[in-house]
């Protein structure tokens, strides 16, 4: 059965001079439409295009098609008129570590638009959002996937924080568990002087925030923490760039596109 959208795509490209313009009024990346129109002929069984010099021309199949969409548009008028009318906010769901999780949590709400509301998946696991187990991710490296979309957004330092009595061990995780890279460098370079373990990196931050030893964190969670003091420069082996990513096909959606600007201020707000 074709995809709606894909059916509203199609008669943009019908109804416009070329398959570029019918990309450019729907706001779409034209290899996004190319793809989009290979996909509907594959789910129709149907050759709609005839592609040459010539751009993109109708089949006899594709113009009859296009026949069968006429009311189309007013279709869509009437389902964006029945939505304004539910009192249903669209979830975007967004993944990423725990600590940018954990601010994002607390710095949303003040300019989260009603447009939208968020769902985390904290999840240092690189969910696949091109099989859409997410909608926005924020990530440690830049994606290689072509089909997803991408900004740069910051540099993200990590550093040794204590509490200004704390005795001079490390609290950290168990070098038993899978350690994401902060805690993998803090085993590599200072195991003996581990001194207090937890299972979870909060329980970690608490024993820290308590004075029962020194902790590794990004710079924006240690800078904002009003127990904690930070006590080295910034770790060089854990310098990263930050990445907001998103599917190419969903990030002109009004929500996803609300929800990308909304997370870009906040976290750019903690440089």
């Amino acid at each position: 059965m074709p995809d709606l959208s894909d059916l509203a795509l199609f008669q943009l490209v019908a109804t416009s001079s070329s398959l570029t313009n019918a990309a450019q009024k729907a706001d779409v990346p034209l290899p996004t439409m190319s793809r989009r129109m290979a996909h509907l002929e594959r789910s129709t069984g149907r050759r709609l295009f005839l592609r040459g010099k010539g751009g993109f021309q109708l089949t006899k199949d594709g113009q009859s098609l296009a026949d069968e969409l006429t009311g189309l548009p007013e279709l869509q008028n009437r389902i964006t008129r029945w939505l304004s009318k539910t009192e249903h906010t669209p979830v975007v769901r967004i993944t990423a570590g725990l600590w940018t999780s954990q601010f994002l949590a607390q710095s949303l709400p003040a300019i989260a638009p009603q447009t939208w509301v968020p769902s985390f998946v904290p999840s240092n696991a690189q969910l696949d959002i091109a099989r859409r187990e997410a909608d926005i991710g924020i990530r440690n490296s830049e994606p290689d996937h072509p089909w997803l979309a991408r900004q740069k957004l910051r540099n993200i330092t990590y550093a040794i924080y204590a509490k200004s009595d704390a005795v001079s061990g490390f609290v950290s995780l168990p070098g038993h568990m899978p350690l994401p890279p902060s805690q993998a460098w803090l085993h590599r370079e200072f195991s003996s002087k581990i001194a207090l373990t937890a299972t979870d990196m909060r329980l970690c931050l608490d024993l820290a925030r308590s004075g029962h030893g020194r902790i590794v964190l990004p710079c924006f969670i240690g800078a904002r923490d009003e127990f904690l003091t930070q006590l080295s420069d910034p770790i060089e082996d854990l310098t990263h760039d930050e990445w907001l990513v998103s599917h190419h096909d969903t990030r002109h959606d009004p929500p996803i596109r609300a929800a990308l600007s909304a997370l870009k201020t906040a976290l750019l707000s903690t440089r």
